[in-house]
């Protein structure tokens, strides 16, 4: 039985120290591993964990192993895996299956090493794991209790699943908790998009024109960013109340068509495909930047840039520029895949906190509770908690009721 999988146990020490750097700066990780030594509330249990795999989700893994987990761990993205940081998972004894840039045979063979534990509890991004334990692996399904979904493609997918009366075992939406989506895809997205577009570009923001993609809370969180460092935003949408909002929020709403002609940077933040195609590429001005900040690479159409593409070069790290046929050349940053992580170093470290104190909850929810096979909400009390005790960290108090406040609150009747 293969133990783990990944290119070089000697980058260990990088990975180490960034893991370290980010722990430092996650307290409630802190304190759910500081409780979870104690109580050992997964004692017995098997996770298998597929999130990008960074600095922030290596201590996550290591949050769990201290209660009591067995946890085999891959990334989601092989274009986001950091080789050291897997190195250092490796080493303190955590099977571990990913290197970075993996072909897709490879990463399908991470995921199937992953799955071999045959897990009790599933933490998912993207909804991989989830997809093979019912489609590929079955096999490897048998003990499952339940998963934890981090974010909006993976819980389209359980929820895709649930309607077909398809779903074989209960998914908690951490993506749909108040404390993950509101910061999580908002602020951090917006600050780790642009971290992994000035970082790859080493080019200003201020006084370009930025189309942002999608007008949810990626996209949402973009837009500030983009407006904040002095550029002119664009929103492209289908909704008609995203559009208006957007419209509201002071930017630009135009179609892609519409925006291809005039955009310098482009961010697709939508979790859908074919945002980008050939038809936008050729309407694209000389220079214009392409990059994407949504789950999987299908949102910009790479099969149709390769199509209309005479030539292609790097022409730095991380970014790929195609010579188009009508003279034109585009950038494309990090293949395609999110920017923010394949870029840069993904959402900060005190953003993901709260999202993986979420996802630990999750987890120790699933343990205690009994659920039928359907996607959950994560508990308004967990969700509340998580706020909370970050507001406390940060020095911050709130206001309580009076008994006469809260009996004025609670004294309405309807008539």
């Amino acid at each position: 039985m293969v133990t783990s999988i990944y290119k070089d146990l000697a980058l260990a020490p990088a990975g180490e120290q960034k893991i370290a750097w980010v722990k430092s700066h996650m307290p409630l990780l802190r304190a759910l591993e500081t409780r979870f030594i104690k109580e050992k509330p997964f004692a017995g249990k098997r996770i298998a964990l597929s999130i990008h795999l960074e600095a922030k989700t290596a201590y996550l893994a290591q949050v769990l192993v201290s209660g009591g987990a067995k946890v085999s761990v891959t990334g989601s993205n092989p274009m986001s895996t950091k080789d050291d940081v897997v190195a250092a998972l490796v080493k303190c004894g955590i099977n571990t299956f990913a290197i970075h840039g993996a072909s897709t045979e490879e990463y399908q063979q991470f995921v199937k090493e992953t799955l071999a534990c045959e897990p009790h509890i599933v933490i998912d991004d993207g909804g991989d794991l989830v997809h093979e334990l019912h489609s590929v692996y079955p096999e490897y399904a048998h003990h499952v209790i339940g998963a934890c979904e981090e974010t909006t493609t993976g819980v389209l997918r359980a929820i895709a699943r649930e309607k077909n009366n398809e779903l074989n075992f209960p998914v908690i939406s951490i993506n749909g908790a108040q404390s993950k989506h509101l910061f999580d895809n908002r602020y951090g997205t917006g600050q780790s998009t642009f971290d992994g577009i000035m970082r790859t570009t080493n080019l200003v923001i201020a006084g370009k024109k930025v189309v942002v993609a999608g007008y949810g809370w990626c996209g949402k969180g973009c837009a500030m960013r983009a407006k904040g460092l002095g550029a002119e935003v664009i929103i492209t949408e289908i909704d008609p109340i995203k559009g208006l909002e957007a419209k509201m929020d002071g930017f630009g709403v135009m179609t892609m068509e519409e925006a291809a002609l005039v955009g310098d940077i482009f961010v697709t933040a939508t979790g859908c495909c074919d945002v980008l195609t050939a038809v936008h590429f050729n309407l694209m001005k000389e220079g214009a930047i392409i990059c994407n900040t949504g789950h999987f690479e299908d949102e910009i159409n790479l099969k149709d840039l390769q199509t209309i593409n005479v030539g292609t070069f790097e022409a730095r790290e991380n970014i790929d520029a195609y010579r188009l046929e009508n003279g034109r050349t585009l950038y494309l940053l990090g293949r395609g895949a999110l920017v923010n992580i394949a870029c840069a170093d993904g959402h900060p470290a005190e953003i993901m906190d709260m999202s993986f104190a979420l996802q630990a909850l999750g987890a120790e929810y699933l343990i205690k509770h009994t659920l039928d096979r359907k996607l959950y909400a994560v508990s308004d009390e967990i969700d509340r908690e998580v706020a909370r005790l970050k507001l406390q960290d940060m020095g911050i108090s709130l206001e309580t009721l009076s008994d006469k406040q809260y009996q004025y609150l609670n004294a309405f009747e309807l008539k």
